[in-house]
């Protein structure tokens, strides 16, 4: 189902029917770009930790738009032994509420555009009838803003956009170059009392002066008037003036009321789908879902949050831990024994260490307690928050295993993306390598070799590349004959090398087993262990 500004409130309760019922849904998005700085692979790069892709998609991707939400609801039917679908595709613009409301901005990536364009995608039904949508801060902001317009209304006070005139004692203070004007719509309206007619429409004008009238009509027709800002469809305002009797008055203003709170719900518009999703606790699957999880959060539901804890060592977490949205927890030393003052470090003092440490759990364990409803201050070493962190020991500079799981199963591979096509696999067992060897020759997606297999290949290509003859052409320039490059894979990307030594730099490799390699689009440098061991392959696709 297609669904856009036109039809989305009639297609809604269709929405959340399918979602209410669904087993699990499905989502994906489009967005107007991807990095507006890094190119894709250095945005995404294999080799980042999950701290690491986040902090970037969250600095080089969030000022794109997601442009159309696709959602696509499964339920599994006993009778027919299949599952039921109900796909929808979701058009989705910020459109301003009113003039207060958020005017978003956003960029476009060319190559984006470009491919959503060669898709066939519709930007006319994103930018003209795109369903707009307000996070919870806009949402709670414009309530806000229209809660105060009606306390005006009570205390009759009235509003730019709307006013039933009560009494005023003293005239409105109209500057000179204004009267002229604001003495035509006098006599118009006085011609409107003493005619059959009822309505009267004004010509549209400037803010300033829909401001004068209605100060005006306030204090010279305290009664039987009912006066409105009325907006055309190319969004000019006029003021539209209607003769009443008091309850005709009260009706309208209560129309007013509806009206309004209706017009700030489909100003919530796509959010309401996010929140239906939210509330039914369903299974949500994807694609390469980050982005999509991020983008949705980020333009429907709040901002992104910041990394709480970017790092780990003892001291720097005892100080992040100390500022919000953490607190630092009350202790007290025991009788008998010397109490430590974290102003005066003492750090790598065992003691003090165990002690800062208990501290950093402390606060982190209560932080918890704040998501609880209601919140908790306090957070027992006990507690059911805690649990799916016991017998977890953390492993320092792994990127594929984050943590030890001392009680339960573990990880027992490595992968390490050397490039977008190729990347080194790390096995627990030696005698896994023969039977992924063996598979492999039936393989016709991807290939296999060693890991000694790969730096003998690399090594062959080294002597080829110093290969390289020069010659003078005909126009007197140099030209270099090199030998065609290629890696062991026998296809023409080239990878970048763990090994040191292939560097060119002509050094064995570390002592500890340990060597740097640099990768794409990178200032820095990762390690890789190299044991000696042949229980390392590097898998590519086949060339084409």
């Amino acid at each position: 189902m297609e669904v856009t500004r036109k039809n989305y409130k009639d297609s809604l309760n269709t929405v959340y029917s399918a979602i209410e019922e669904a087993d699990f849904l499905a989502i994906d998005g489009e967005f107007s770009g991807i990095s507006d700085g890094p190119n894709v692979s250095a945005l995404t790069n294999g080799l980042d930790t999950p701290e690491e892709r986040y902090t970037k998609l969250k600095k080089h991707s969030m000022d794109f738009l997601l442009f159309q939400f696709g959602l696509c609801t499964f339920k599994y039917d006993q009778a027919k032994s299949k599952y039921i679908t109900k796909p929808f595709n979701f058009y989705i613009f910020p459109k301003p509420f009113n003039r207060t409301s958020p005017d978003i901005k956003f960029i476009c990536q060319s190559s984006s555009i470009d491919f959503l364009a060669s898709q066939g995608f519709d930007f006319n039904k994103v930018f003209c009838h795109g369903i707009p949508y307000l996070n919870q801060d806009e949402e709670a902001q414009l309530r806000e803003q229209t809660e105060e317009r009606r306390n005006q209304h009570a205390n009759g006070g009235g509003t730019p956009s709307y006013i039933s005139p009560s009494s005023s004692k003293s005239p409105a203070n109209v500057p000179e170059e204004h009267k002229d004007f604001i003495n035509r719509v006098i006599e118009k309206v006085e011609a409107l009392f003493s005619n059959s007619e009822k309505t009267l429409d004004l010509e549209p004008c400037t803010g300033f002066q829909r401001k004068l009238i209605y100060q005006t009509l306030n204090w010279k027709f305290p009664k039987g008037l009912h006066v409105e800002t009325v907006e055309t469809e190319k969004k000019e305002r006029y003021i539209q003036v209607i003769k009443v009797d008091e309850e005709e008055r009260k009706r309208r203003e209560q129309q007013k009321l509806e009206r309004e709170q209706e017009e700030l719900n489909d100003a919530v518009g796509f959010s309401r789908v996010i929140h239906a999703i939210s509330k039914s606790g369903k299974l949500v699957v994807g694609h390469n879902m980050l982005l999509d999880v991020m983008h949705t959060i980020h333009q429907f539901y709040c901002s992104l949050p910041e990394e709480l804890i970017t790092n780990t060592s003892l001291a720097e977490l005892e100080k992040q831990l100390k500022d919000t949205p953490f607190k630092s927890p009350q202790v007290e030393t025991a009788a008998g024994f010397p109490s430590y003052d974290t102003a005066q470090e003492q750090l790598h003092e065992a003691g003090y260490d165990a002690y800062i440490t208990g501290l950093c759990f402390i606060s982190m364990a209560n932080y918890l307690g704040s998501f609880l409803t209601p919140p908790k201050a306090y957070i027992s070493a006990r507690s059911k928050l805690i649990e799916p962190f016991f017998n977890k020991l953390f492993l320092m500079r792994i990127i594929d295993i984050p943590y030890l799981n001392i009680t339960g199963p573990d990880w027992n591979i490595q992968v390490s993306w050397v490039d977008d096509t190729s990347a080194f696999v790390s096995l627990s067992q030696t005698d896994q390598v023969q039977i992924a060897m063996n598979t492999s020759r039936y393989a016709e997606s991807y290939r296999i070799q060693t890991y000694a297999e790969y730096v003998q290949g690399k090594q062959l290509e080294k002597e080829k590349l110093g290969q390289t003859v020069k010659s003078w052409g005909e126009d007197g320039w140099v030209k270099s004959h090199y030998a065609s490059s290629t890696t062991s894979s026998g296809f023409g990307k080239r990878s970048i090398s763990p090994v040191q030594g292939e560097q060119g730099s002509g050094e064995p490799l570390i002592a500890d087993g340990w060597s740097h390699y640099s990768y794409p689009d990178s200032t820095g440098s990762k390690k890789m262990k190299t044991d000696g061991v042949c229980k390392r392959m590097r898998t590519f696709p086949a060339a084409a």
